[in-house]
Formats: C-alpha cells, sequence, structure tokens
C-alpha cells in the first residue's frame, strides 16, 4: 500500500492496550485513534496507552489522540475527570461557564495524552424530538449556539487540545438517531443556509480546524445521499459557501444511518468526492481494518481520485503538525 494515504483513517480498537497491528499502521502513517470508555482504566492506564499511540509512530507528525469529552450525556471519561455540566446549561450561564468548561475539559484531556476532542456541537437545538442532538446543543437559536460552542472552543483550545465542530450541516432538527436509522430533514434550504450554517459560519470565522459531516439526509441540499457523501454539502456549502479549508472528518462510519446502506468502497470512493479528509471508524479493530484494506486496494486499482487522495493527505498532514 501506498503509505502516504493512511492518514485518511482513524480507527478505533477494543481492551485497555495498543494492539500490535494498530502500532504498525501507526508506524506507516496512520491517522489516529479515537479512544472510548471500553479502552480506559485508570489515568495511569490512559497516559500509558497514549504514550504507546505516539511512540508507535516516530519521526512522523503526531498522531491524532481523540476522545468524545463534551460535557453532559456524553462524556467518556466521567469515570476519570470531573464531569461538566451540558451544553445547554453551560450555554444558559453564559460565554465564561462555556469557556471555563472548555478550559477545565482541555487540561484533563492534555494531562491523559489526547490531542482531539471531538466537541463542541455547533448544532442548534430545534426539535424537541430529537433523540441524539437537545441539551448537547448550547442554544436554541443560531446566535446562542454559536456563543457557547465558539466560547468553549477557544476555552478547549487554550489548552493546547484540539476542537471538532459537529455535525454539518446541522443534526438539530432530526427526528431519528443516526446511530440506529438513517434521520430525513426536510428542511428548506433558504432556512438551512441562515439557522443551521450560523453556528458553522462563525466557527469557520473563529479558525477552527476540524468540522464532522452528519449521516442525515437534508432533501432539499442533496435527496440522494447523507450530507458525508455529498459534494453539494461538503464542498458546495461547507468549503465553498462558508470557505472552510481545515479537515473534514466524517462521523463514526460504524453508525447505521450510513453502514446499512454503503460498503466501505463507497464510502472512501463518495466521500472523498464529497470532499472529506478523515474517515472515522470506531467500532472494534477489525472493522477499521476492513477499511484501511479498502482503501488499500482503492489506491491500487485506481479507482479512487488521486487528485482528492493527494488533497486530503495534505489537509490531514497540516492539521497534524498542529497538534500537541
Amino acid at each position: 500500500m501506498n503509505d502516504s494515504f493512511l492518514p485518511l483513517i482513524v480507527l478505533g480498537f477494543d481492551g485497555p492496550t495498543l494492539p500490535g497491528d494498530v502500532a504498525a499502521l501507526l508506524a506507516r502513517g496512520l491517522g489516529g485513534v479515537a479512544l472510548f470508555a471500553r479502552n480506559l482504566v485508570d489515568g495511569d492506564q490512559v497516559r500509558d496507552l497514549c504514550r504507546q499511540v505516539r511512540q508507535a509512530a516516530p519521526g512522523l507528525p503526531p498522531p491524532i489522540v481523540s476522545v468524545d469529552q463534551e460535557g453532559g450525556r456524553v462524556q467518556r471519561l466521567r469515570r476519570l475527570c470531573p464531569l461538566q455540566p451540558t451544553a445547554a446549561d453551560l450555554g444558559a450561564a453564559g460565554p465564561e461557564a462555556c469557556r471555563a468548561a472548555g478550559r477545565a475539559i482541555g487540561r484533563d484531556l492534555l494531562d491523559l495524552g489526547f490531542n482531539l476532542d471531538f466537541a463542541p456541537v455547533l448544532d442548534v437545538d430545534t426539535n424537541p424530538a430529537n433523540p441524539i442532538i437537545g441539551d448537547r446543543a448550547f442554544g436554541k437559536t443560531p446566535e446562542s449556539a454559536a456563543a457557547g460552542a465558539l466560547a468553549f472552543l477557544a476555552g478547549l483550545e487554550s489548552t493546547g487540545v484540539a476542537g471538532c465542530g459537529k455535525h454539518f450541516p446541522g443534526h438539530g432538527d432530526a427526528s431519528a438517531d443516526s446511530h440506529l436509522e438513517l434521520p430525513v430533514i426536510p428542511v428548506p434550504a433558504a432556512v438551512l443556509d441562515v439557522r443551521e450554517a450560523g453556528p458553522f459560519a462563525a466557527a469557520v470565522h473563529a479558525g477552527i480546524r476540524m468540522i464532522m459531516t452528519a449521516h442525515c439526509l437534508y432533501p432539499d441540499l442533496d435527496p440522494d445521499v447523507p450530507a458525508t457523501l455529498s459534494p453539494a454539502i461538503v464542498e458546495g456549502r461547507l468549503r465553498g459557501r462558508l470557505g472552510f479549508d481545515g479537515c473534514v472528518i466524517t462521523d463514526d462510519l460504524g453508525m447505521k444511518a450510513i453502514a446499512d446502506r454503503f460498503q466501505p468502497a463507497q464510502i472512501l470512493d463518495r466521500g472523498l468526492r464529497a470532499g472529506v479528509d478523515i474517515f472515522l471508524q470506531c467500532g472494534a479493530r477489525g472493522e477499521g481494518l476492513v477499511l484501511a484494506e479498502a482503501l488499500e486496494r482503492g489506491v491500487r486499482d485506481g479507482t479512487l481520485p488521486r487528485d482528492r487522495l493527494d488533497a486530503a493527505v495534505a489537509r490531514v498532514t497540516r492539521f497534524r503538525a498542529s497538534l500537541a
């Protein structure tokens, strides 16, 4: 395999130690890892695991060592770090509370060895029936959601830990959970471009370095494929309209909204053509290895667009070089 394309994959694995085959991929340039509660025992073990990940990639830019630590419902380190309030509570308390929470989370993550937090949520809480966002959003208007999220991001990144805004182009009006099924968001483009896009536009203007896509279908933007695989949404709106030139990362590719509909080779091809830079596979090690093998075949067979491969690697390399 042309090792220069391994940076396009970030994967998960089971257990508290770094598997040998994942370490070997890191040595060859793998983008990094995503850790979950299944990987975490205590502070010393987590520090050692994060150290192993970094040491597995000598001479390369720092690998991504990531975790979901938003506060509220989404705190993978809840047994190891002080609990933080929900984004909704922080947003209601004001920007200083958001900034302080981001700073506290960043300090905890940096101490343990992480360099990327999949936060803040940039979605707007507009649908009371939404089973997955709700109080994970900082507000019910684009203005309040942006103010809270950007203050959190500033606090987080002041510690040296990078943030990732999610889930473009906006997951707040979904009425289904994309972990379980494909949410369809029948909101007019004119509304999406003002309400949902508002916090993302503000984050791009503030210099955010990574944005995560949503595994949702937006019929008025692209009636055929979820946002993650849509050139009209990723390339057209995020890069074109908002001017984002940082890393675009998928949400977890093990989620049923996308895994039940597309094979790994299709996800890689469609995702690259849409404008995706990093493919996130958070499941067991084997699932990530299948994705890496599909990438290998696509590169070897010439079926994946070389210009997009090169552009994605350049963005990921630049992003990794900026990490602590």
